[in-house]
């Protein structure tokens, strides 16, 4: 890539050299577009939040990284999960729910969309006993369900994991937060991946 501008090298600086050749970093960088300044803000706003500790920032970053099948975004929010004091354990039950989940979103999207009783009658056959106790906890792992329900577009899973949010005592701030930093996870996965 020539002519390397600011903010394509702080974001090569974050990520590694690795993806010098991305081609919609290239892109992007050819012109040192606005949108490269944005979305360099907006990935760094998934590090915090006021309602979210750093470690389950990372930990959804990681839940979308690997529901999205980004392989350096799944590096970085691994890394980020640990150094902020998530356990190996956390860290593998991020990346199982997003698989959980992603079967989950295609089945109940189908009851949803189909409307049709019949289909609501018969076993869904899906084990999920990771639901059960989650090393997360419960909570937590709703947020996780809810943040991947989101960006997997399934409305009856995210009404459903909303509503035990709010059961389980999860503040809207708490549950918006999550679905934000999915938001830009998955933005963040456009251009580095």
């Amino acid at each position: 890539m020539e002519n390397i501008s600011d903010t394509t090298q702080d974001i090569l600086s974050i990520f590694g050299e690795s993806i010098i050749n991305n081609e919609s970093l290239r892109l992007l960088n050819a012109t040192d577009a606005k949108y490269l300044k944005d979305a360099k803000l907006n990935f760094n706003s998934t590090l915090t939040s006021a309602h979210l500790s750093e470690k389950e920032c990372g930990l959804i970053g990681l839940s979308i990284a690997a529901n999205n099948q980004n392989a350096i975004l799944i590096k970085f929010y691994t890394n980020y999960s640990i150094q902020n004091g998530a356990t190996q354990e956390e860290v593998a039950e991020a990346v199982a729910c997003a698989s959980l989940l992603a079967s989950n979103n295609i089945f109940y999207r189908f009851r949803h969309f189909t409307q049709k009783e019949k289909y609501g009658q018969i076993p869904a056959r899906i084990r999920m006993q990771i639901m059960v106790k989650p090393v997360t906890g419960k909570e937590f792992f709703e947020l996780l369900s809810l943040a991947v329900s989101a960006v997997n577009g399934c409305e009856m899973c995210v009404n459903a994991h909303e509503d035990s949010l709010i059961k389980l005592g999860a503040t809207e701030e708490r549950i918006f937060d999550a679905v934000r930093i999915a938001s830009l996870v998955t933005a963040t996965g456009k251009v580095i991946y």
